[in-house]
């Protein structure tokens, strides 16, 4: 499959990392799941017949601790209905924003021992997705942008 995006390419980590640490962010989460979880042969849930949304569900149990403990929380989800502007073809499981502190508080999540633990059921889970980093804004006045 030439568009599963599951981890972070090393190029795109170090642009993420080279941008300012010390600011609010928030994460655009699009995730769309496997139909069948495909975890590594030697995990002990590989061959238990879980579903790509059981194994994701396992990733938020583990990593939710992680997450909270860093000062995130989920600020907008939704469900997934069509596309209205873009490839016709995408369709998205999961639909969430995730805000952080700032982008160290990120950053220490994803490296920490419990949470890169966790992601062998992102990775199991995951058919692909997208992660877009926001800069949190006002909200009012007028127009868009």
């Amino acid at each position: 499959m030439t568009d599963r995006h599951v981890d972070p390419e090393r190029a795109q980590f170090e642009t993420f990392k080279a941008l300012p640490r010390d600011v609010p962010i928030e994460m655009l989460n699009l995730v769309r799941f496997r139909e069948a979880a495909d975890y590594p042969a030697d995990h002990a849930l590989a061959g238990k017949g879980l579903s790509g949304a059981d194994a994701y569900r396992n990733y938020g149990k583990e990593s939710g601790p992680v997450f909270a403990r860093v000062g995130g929380s989920i600020v907008y989800r939704g469900g997934f209905e069509t596309v209205l502007i873009g490839p016709g073809n995408e369709q998205w499981d999961a639909v969430f924003v995730a805000r952080y502190p700032d982008a160290a508080a990120f950053l220490e999540m994803v490296t920490d021992e419990a949470y890169r633990k966790a992601v062998v059921h992102r990775q199991a889970a995951v058919a692909t997705s997208r992660l877009i980093r926001l800069a949190p804004r006002e909200i009012g006045g007028e127009g868009f942008a």
